[in-house]
């Protein structure tokens, strides 16, 4: 478990590793993430291990949010100052996420039944 535990902090230290590098817009364990899913592909199995360690950290996931809600906490006042212009962007990307998943998935759906008849 321990090994399984360490491949996964390693790769998301190679990943802050390369965001602090290269001047990345990414957040380092994104793109640590990024790479463990890259070498699990070029493996092509997630090991037992790494599988039970993922599950394990899935379980406990809500603990997880309990850093960001402090932060969230800490920055209230920004939040608050910024309310209009946050909460305008936040139904603005809600609305638009969902015309653009419907638009999508109407296309796939006309596309898939097009592939069917032929």
């Amino acid at each position: 478990m321990l090994p399984a535990l360490t491949a996964i902090f390693l790769c998301q230290l190679v990943g802050e590793m390369i965001t602090a590098w290269f001047a990345l817009p990414l957040p380092g364990p994104v793109i640590g993430m990024a790479l463990l899913f890259a070498g699990l592909m070029l493996k092509g199995e997630v090991p037992e291990a790494i599988g039970k360690v993922g599950d394990g950290l899935l379980q406990h996931l809500s603990l997880l949010f309990v850093p960001a809600g402090a932060g969230i906490m800490m920055h209230v006042h920004r939040l608050e100052a910024d309310a209009l212009g946050l909460g305008t962007a936040l139904i603005v990307s809600t609305l638009a996420t969902i015309a653009v998943t419907g638009l999508a998935m109407r296309f796939l759906t006309a596309r898939g039944s097009d592939t069917d008849a032929g």
